[in-house]
Parts: C-alpha cells; structure tokens; sequence
C-alpha cells in the first residue's frame, strides 16, 4: 500500500475499480447524448406546445390541430426523402420546385383522370431525381450543384407549362383526386393519413430492409460501405430518385388539396425540409438520421408557425428567425454532442 500526499490510501484494488468506472460512465454519457440527439426535438415540441396551449385559448382546439396536421403533412412528405439523401451525406434543392411542378402536373392531368393526375408528377419528378442520382453518383458531381441546376430547371418547367404563371390548371369538385387532398377520415384529413403511412414504411425501411443499411453505410463512411459490397452509386441513385417522387407525390396532394395547380408554391420548401430533417436529429455530414425525428422537426417548425399567427402582433418573417435560431441551435448541439463522443 502507498499513499498519496493527502494520505488517502490507493490499492489495486481501488486502481481496478478506477478503471472500470470510468467506461461505465462514458457510457452513461454516450447514451445521453444518444437520447439528447434523437428525442431532443420531441421534448421542445411537448413543451412548446404545452405552453401555447395554456397561453392561448384556439391553439388546442380541434380545428387547428386538424388545420396544422393537414399543411404539415406536405412539408413532411418532402422531409422524408430529405432524410434518406442527408443520412448518404447528400442535399437536395430541387424539392421545392419539384413540389411546385408536380402540383402544376396533377392539375393538368386530371383532365385525363385520376390516375393521370397521379401518375404524371411521379414519373416527371422522380425522372428529375433519378437524373440528380446518376450525376451526383457516377459523374461524381456536388449534390449541391446538380441538385441546384434541376431546381431551376424544375421551376423553369413549371413556369413554360403555365405560360409564365399566367394558366392555373383547376382541379374539379367531386373527383376522386380532390377527395384523396380535401376529405378526412377519423377526423383527420387524407393527406396526414397518407403521410403516416409513409413514414411507417420509411422508418421500417430504413431501420430493417438491407437498403436501409446501405443508406447508413454509404453516409457514414462511403469508402469503408464499397469495400464491404455495399452498392454505393445505385444507394445513391436511388434516394434521389424517392426524393424526388415524394416531392412530386407532395405536390400532387397539395394541388388536390387547393383543387389547383398554384405555381407559387414551394418556394423556400427546400431550406424547410433541410432544418426540419436536421432539428430531428439527423447528422448534416451523414451516415446518422432518424425519420421519426424528421417528423417531429416538421411539427415543431409548423407549431412555431402557427403560434406566431396566434400572437397577432409579429409578421411570418419571424416564423422564419426562430426556425433559423433552432437550426444554429441543433447544428451547434450535434458538433458539440459528435465531438464528444470521439473523445469518449
């Protein structure tokens, strides 16, 4: 036995114990900061909502619960293939004006009937994101760039499709595709129920079927994901091209939900499934996301928004400072959270 000069004694006995406290509690901090990453989100959602709805009488009501479920489920279907490009590493822009045109799409196929109607925007767009695929996978081009150039290619699309904005494409009353974006089931409209659907069949993708795995694989370290077999350009290829049927898909129901194609729509949609897909938790740089986490980020952007309404007094821009504070936020947060993991 020795001892130190404060004459507390160290045995081995105590160096052993040292030892194996210690990876128990990195242990303990790494699944903290686990939880913090994945339901951090969930736990600002409860308690904004919590507040709003004691500090105002219509915030809890169920007609605006049902009004924020409904617009929210266009964002969330957009943010659900944002998901799945973020977790390879990647970024799509092209979402908003693919979300405009598949719209534009919709209302002008309905002419032709339903199937049309819905057919149309999902062939076009995921057309457009099977391009984005191929250029950023096997031409090794930025997502960035190439999903920059189809955004404004989408757009001017739509634009030349709708003389300029001037044509607006009706939908008519009583069909069956403004049912599918107007009715409600269980006192929820269609919109949110396709939407949860697709999330549950996101999340089970994800999390079981093997190109989940290559998804998280590709993201996390894309060299290491090809040495071990992993598909690494068809994974690519294949999240842009759900991107970009999802945001056509979005876009569709949205235009049967105004029961038209508005050409003025989606703008900004991007950079909102972006800070929604980060404010759930997934990493920026890839290879970590959560789709139930990409959900939440949408509620919370469009309680935000909705609580602002109920203030009266502040303008939309503010919706968009407090959704730009809580992005800087959870980006500060996860390099804070990924630094201290690699030292654990």
């Amino acid at each position: 036995m020795t001892a130190t000069g404060t004459d507390t004694p160290v045995t081995t006995a105590s160096i052993e114990h040292k030892e194996r406290a210690e990876p128990v509690g990195s242990a303990r901090a790494e699944r903290l900061s686990a939880l913090v990453q994945q339901h951090g989100a969930l736990a600002v959602l409860a308690l904004v909502s919590l507040v709003a709805s004691f500090s105002f009488d219509s915030f809890a009501t169920g007609d605006n619960l049902s009004n924020m479920a409904t617009s929210s489920a266009f964002l969330a279907i957009v943010a659900l293939g944002m998901t799945f490009v973020i977790i390879t590493g990647g970024i799509d822009l092209s979402v908003g004006s693919l979300f405009a045109l598949g719209g534009v799409l919709a209302a002008w196929g309905s002419r032709h009937g339903t199937l049309a109607a819905l057919l149309l925007p999902l062939a076009v767009c995921g057309l457009i994101g099977v391009v984005n695929g191929l250029l950023v996978a096997r031409s090794r081009l930025a997502p960035f760039i190439v999903t920059l150039a189809a955004m404004l290619g989408a757009r001017g699309l739509m634009l030349a499709m709708t003389d300029e904005g001037a044509d607006t494409y009706l939908i008519g009353k009583g069909s069956f595709l403004a049912e599918l974006g107007q009715g409600s089931t269980l006192g929820l409209g269609n919109p949110v129920w396709i939407t949860l659907a697709l999330f549950v069949a996101g999340a089970v993708v994800l999390r079981r079927a093997r190109f989940g795995q290559h998804v998280y694989a590709v993201g996390g370290n894309e060299d290491a994901a090809a040495l071990m077999g992993a598909p690494v350009a068809r994974t690519k290829i294949l999240v842009y091209a759900l991107s970009g049927l999802l945001a056509g898909l979005a876009g569709a129901l949205n235009a049967a939900w105004l029961a038209s194609g508005v050409t003025i729509v989606g703008n900004g949609m991007e950079l909102e499934a972006i800070a929604a897909v980060v404010i759930g938790g997934t990493l920026l740089t890839g290879g970590l996301g959560y789709v139930s986490g990409s959900l939440v980020g949408v509620l919370l952007l469009k309680v935000i928004q909705n609580v602002i309404n109920q203030i009266g007094s502040l303008d939309s821009s503010y919706q968009q400072v407090v959704s730009g504070a809580f992005l800087a936020v959870v980006v500060i947060a996860q390099t804070w959270l990924g630094r201290r993991r690699r030292l654990m």
